[in-house]
């Protein structure tokens, strides 16, 4: 029990618990069927398999979304971000543009790195610099994100015919989708960033107090427009996931609300929207804890027009098992029912 109370106080903790909870649940009510993982051509198929495919991009953007939050502010243009990032690497691949390359894939992918790294840094300096509100700052690339994607592609759906450039979706290493291996080397680097170097601390005193960062030496706008330009990158590397996965590039989709999920998986990690202590880990365990229900709500043949309020409802009840003050009050109105039966009337 005591081992139980100090893991409890982890971040990552409950959210971890609430995602193996939802597999398991998944596993009884499938009768096993959800666990069953088959090996094809040296390659592996299953549900579980097809939650960590599919739950990559989110995982990337909650990485980034995490250090933004972290921060205090928010990025709700992530979604743009990754439907540029298609288009310019769609249309690298495609000859649209920059045909002396040569239809080059390692260009595609650099030039799309560039752009959501560009997206990035416009919405960081706009929030550092130019000291918008972030949720506003962010909505304008939002709006125009999509708009310059239209303009890059000529307002069409661009399809591409590369194995080289599908690969970053629908390949396999040692069994394992290739997306896996991307998401897991973007956190090493985020957690060796932080974990080991001071930037971490100043990303959590940042969150914290910004005022009291600035006087103790931090540069707090510095902090800020290098997070905004990593969500950036994180957000084009999913749409790079994305736009491969599609064979092409659908600016009109690509990445549609997915900023929402992005900010809900980081919540649901225990990250406080108002800046401070934060968790990748634990962000990731949310956003797995989002495609878990995405997957299981359409294995179980729930209708699609309701899928988003079965989603909802779950991840509200797994917001308030979270939350310390609901469950404080849960807690002294049972225990205040539990006396009222216990005492007997004169």
């Amino acid at each position: 029990m005591e081992k139980i109370k100090r893991l409890s106080k982890y971040q990552g903790f409950w959210p971890v618990v609430v995602l193996l909870a939802i597999l398991l649940i998944n596993g009884i009510v499938s009768g096993g069927a959800f666990f069953e993982i088959k090996i094809v051509d040296a390659h592996l198929y299953g549900r579980l398999i097809d939650i960590l495919r599919n739950g990559s991009k989110l995982m990337l953007l909650a990485t980034g979304m995490t250090f933004v939050l972290a921060t205090g502010g928010t990025d709700i243009s992530v979604g743009s971000v990754m439907a540029i990032s298609g288009a310019v690497a769609c249309s690298v691949v495609d000859g649209r543009i920059l045909p002396g390359a040569g239809q080059s894939v390692q260009a595609a992918i650099l030039l799309a790195l560039l752009g959501g790294m560009l997206c990035g840094a416009w919405n960081g300096f706009l929030v550092s610099k130019v000291k918008i509100q972030p949720i506003v700052a962010t909505m304008i690339l939002m709006v125009a994100g999509r708009g310059i994607a239209q303009l890059i592609t000529d307002g069409k759906i661009v399809t591409v015919n590369s194995d080289a450039y599908y690969f970053i979706n629908g390949g396999y290493i040692l069994g394992l989708p290739f997306p896996l291996f991307i998401v897991l080397f973007v956190v090493a680097l985020a957690l060796l960033f932080t974990k080991r170097t001071a930037f971490g601390l100043f990303l959590e005193s940042t969150g914290c107090n910004p005022v009291a960062s600035h006087f103790a030496g931090i540069n707090v706008n510095g902090v800020k427009w290098m997070v905004y330009t990593f969500c950036g990158i994180t957000a084009a590397v999913a749409g790079l996931i994305e736009s491969a996965g599609i064979k092409g590039a659908d600016c009109n989709n690509a990445g549609l609300f997915m900023e929402l999920d992005a900010i809900l998986a980081v919540a649901i990690g225990g990250t406080s929207l108002s800046g401070g202590r934060f968790s990748v880990p634990a962000s990731l365990a949310g956003a797995l804890i989002i495609q878990s229900i995405t997957t299981s709500v359409y294995a179980m043949g729930v209708a699609p027009e309701i899928t988003a309020v079965v989603k909802a409802i779950i991840v509200i009840c797994i917001c308030l098992f979270q939350s310390a003050e609901f469950k404080e009050k849960m807690k002294k109105r049972f225990s205040g029912h539990k006396q009222e039966r216990t005492v007997k009337p004169a």
